[in-house]
């Protein structure tokens, strides 16, 4: 479906070699995705080349922006179509990964694309906010990643009482950043976490793409992540 040439040229270009068989695994990827968009809303996103460029290759952009240990734990809060965690795990077959969202039937998506990959994922239908005060999830991870609009400062809320002490949370963005960044600082710090990088990078069709990467030092006080009412009404500013 996909064109694997121009697939496995962008990843060179930011440094990831897929070999023969990572490439059938996106366009299966590809091939699933498109199938199951048509059952259920996964993604405005559907031509095979705005696939490679806007879905694959900008989650790849990850695995560039943070080094991971092998088998290392990363979950991906609110990943609706599983991006970018389920690319990651088909170039990092190493990775333990979970996938976080509240919609049920994208939960069964991530299942059934999880299998045909041949990917061992622990699909998860739950609230970030909720899971994140759940004893199996909470500090468990040496990532962290959520690809969304979302202000930084609520994300942060989100996803960094995933993180163990010493792990990161890596937000996707788009679009300018700055003044998001500076609006954050203090609900990152009062979370146990310390922006460590801002990576730009600029994928095959000249879009900008943004990953703030947040290291954990301390451990995330008990009262966060509050109720997802509460985070959008009274944000930590």
């Amino acid at each position: 479906m996909i064109n694997l040439e121009m697939l496995q040229q962008s990843a060179q270009q930011i440094g990831i070699s897929l070999s023969e068989q990572q490439l059938q695994q996106f366009d299966q990827y590809a091939q699933i995705l498109v199938s199951w968009n048509e059952k259920i809303n996964l993604t405005a996103i559907t031509k095979p080349e705005e696939i490679v460029v806007k879905h694959f290759i900008d989650s790849l952009l990850l695995l560039k922006a943070v080094q991971l240990e092998q088998n290392a734990a990363v979950i991906d809060v609110g990943t609706g179509a599983g991006f970018p965690a389920v690319p990651v795990k088909i170039a990092r077959p190493d990775l333990q990964i979970t996938l976080l969202d509240s919609l049920n039937k994208r939960i069964t998506f991530l299942k059934e694309l999880s299998q045909q990959l041949g990917q061992e994922n622990q699909c998860v239908h739950a609230r970030a906010e909720e899971a994140g005060r759940q004893e199996s999830y909470r500090a468990q991870y040496s990532l962290a990643t959520a690809r969304a609009v979302a202000h930084l400062r609520e994300l942060s809320e989100y996803c960094l009482p995933f993180v163990k002490v010493g792990g990161r949370f890596a937000a996707l963005k788009s679009g300018a950043i700055q003044e998001e960044v500076q609006e954050s600082k203090k609900a990152i710090h009062l979370l146990g976490g310390k922006i460590e990088k801002i990576w730009e990078f600029q994928l095959p069709d000249h879009s900008a793409r943004t990953i703030i990467c947040i290291k954990k030092i301390s451990q995330t006080a008990t009262i966060y992540p509050r109720p997802s009412a509460k985070i959008a009404k009274k944000p930590l500013i």
